[in-house]
Parts: structure tokens; sequence; C-alpha cells
């Protein structure tokens, strides 16, 4: 989930409306809080908020049930970063009959929402804004053999041609394209923005894997490292988190073991100000400064500052399946 959500620019989140199941998503813990955190930590700029099962005899299209829902969400969307108005909408409707996806069912049904579809709003968005005169990066999520070796990914930055000559970081192998395949279609071209297949030559499947990123050879490759400085939020974490604390970190498509190696500071949350630790570990609802670094001796992954490229600067700490952590990269340590 976190990978394929490290590609989108929009999330779609399903409710369900019924009584007790939107409880349940929604309590601490719950599925709701967690896939909406995470969302946003991967970069996704707009959310839709599809209040489903709003025809379920529990509800009945109930104006008052998905006022609630649209109030409660409404709260913790803002303290996960997003904008109620410039950001999320939310949608009332019915999966089973199609109801508000497509077309409005009609006054009688629905006589309190005047919004506008699924369909309507995904139409209505505008294009985002793409850098696609700056240096490429693919981070590749997936690589296979077919008459060729081949890897998938989205296009984050710059544009990539047929022919062109590219560097498979952190290993810097050399490779040329030499076939490009957008939403099955064969192109001579592709921008940043698209998810694409690439045939390459000069490369192995063995020698790539997920997490590596494609970089042209005009401008510098992206950064690589195994140790870095980071700005966390621990966002759901039972017990106290010090100095040897390992967890896995998701970053984009990399997932690897890394090892909290220093605390620097916290962060004051109301004010945003380092201040001193008072105690040798950092807790739930915290926010600190900290050190990481790999766990496995000798590795190095793909990874920038959030100022300078926030996908690869972006990242997520898991542990038994659950977040414990969201940050963000400020130093990559030599």
């Amino acid at each position: 989930m976190i990978g394929g959500a490290s590609q989108a620019d929009i999330a779609i989140l399903v409710i369900s409306a019924r009584k007790g199941e939107f409880e349940t998503g929604f309590e601490r813990g719950g599925q709701t809080r967690e896939h909406t955190m995470l969302v946003k930590t991967v970069g996704v700029r707009n959310l839709i908020v599809l209040v489903n099962k709003m025809d379920d005899q529990t509800v009945n299209w109930d104006e008052a049930r998905y006022r609630e829902i649209e109030g409660k969400l409404s709260l913790y969307l803002k303290t996960c970063g997003f904008k109620s108005e410039k950001d999320t909408i939310f949608i009332p409707c019915s999966g089973r009959t199609g109801a508000m996806l497509i077309e409005h069912p009609g006054p009688k049904v629905v006589s309190w929402y005047t919004g506008p579809t699924f369909i309507e709003y995904l139409d209505r968005i505008s294009s985002f804004d793409r850098n696609i005169d700056g240096c490429l990066r693919m981070p590749i999520v997936q690589r296979y053999k077919d008459m060729g070796v081949i890897v998938l990914g989205k296009i984050e930055s710059g544009q990539v041609r047929v022919g062109d000559r590219c560097l498979i970081m952190p290993n810097r192998t050399r490779v040329e394209v030499t076939n490009i395949y957008y939403e099955d279609i064969e192109t001579d071209s592709s921008v940043c923005g698209e998810n694409v297949r690439l045939k390459l030559k000069n490369v192995e499947e063995e020698e790539i894997s997920p997490g590596f990123v494609l970089c042209d050879m005009i401008h510098e490759p992206c950064h690589m490292g195994r140790a870095f400085d980071a700005q966390v939020a621990i966002i759901d974490c039972n017990s106290i988190i010090t100095v040897g604390y390992s967890a896995i970190l998701h970053l984009y498509t990399t997932v690897v073991k890394v090892e909290l190696k220093k605390l620097i500071s916290l962060i004051d949350r109301k004010t945003g100000n380092e201040t001193k630790l008072s105690m040798p570990f950092i807790k739930q609802d915290q926010t600190a400064i900290v050190r990481f670094e790999l766990s496995e001796p000798n590795a190095t992954i793909c990874i920038e500052t959030y100022k300078d490229f926030s996908k690869l600067g972006r990242f997520i700490l898991r542990e038994d399946d659950h977040t414990v952590a969201v940050g963000q990269v400020l130093k990559i340590n030599p």
C-alpha cells in the first residue's frame, strides 16, 4: 500500500456510513486513521472521501449521519495536514447502486447534497505542475525480464527518450533506454507524472532492486547514503524510544531496516523551536531531530533531503505491521 501511495497524486478514502463500521475504522489504531496519515506522509496532494453505503437501511441517506462522519473526519484530516476546502472533498455515495459516483440520484433520494458526483469532481481537478525540464528521477518499483530487462516506475522529475544513456543509482550502473511503454503503448519519450515501463540494455535483472533510482547522465545523480538526520513525529508507540531502537523504514519504494543512533533534540509542536532533551528517550506525540543508520553493514540507499527532493525525503517507520512514526530527511551524513 505504501509503495503504491508514494506514486499517487490523488487518494480516494472509502468510508462506510453503516452504524458501527465507521467507528471501528476510525478509533485509535483503526485503518481509517493509519491510511489517511500514510497517504499524506508520502506526498498525496488531494483526498477524496467517499462516504459509502449511504443507502444502507441503518442510514437511508440520512444527512445527520453524513455530517457526523464529515465533522469527525475533517478534524483528523487537519491534524494530518490536509486543508479541508483546498485539498479534500466529501461525497456521499452508494457503491451498490452507483448513486453519486457517476450521476446524482435526484432530489427525492438526496435533496440535501448539491455538490459534484465522484466523476464530475475528478474531471474538475486542475493539472499538476510537473518539473519536466528538471533532472531525471524515476524510482524503480519493479523489474523483470522479457526479451531484455524491464523496469517499472513513475517519472517524478524530468523526461526520458529512447536512446538516452542513464545511471541506475546507487550502484552507478550505466544503461541505455531502448524502448518506452506508456499505458501499454510504445512511445519515443515520456515525461514526469507518467507511470512507464522502460526496456534497458547493459544491465541484468539481478543488478536492480526496488528502490533504485534511474537518473540522467547530464545532471548530478540522486544522493545515496546509509546514515541521515531527520525530523520524526511519533504517532503510535506504546513504549519509549531510545538509542538502539530499530524499525522498518519505508522511503518511496525502498524498504530497509534502520537503527536509531542518536537523539539530537526535541521540537516544540506549537512553536517549531528546538529544545534540549531532558530525558534520554522520545515517546508518543513527540517530535524530535534524530539520527538513523541502516542496520545492514555496507548497505546504501537512494535518499534526498526533503528540502531538495520531497519524494525521496519523506519516510515512514513501521513495526509489527503498524506505523510508529513519520519523518522528513534533513541531512545525509557521509
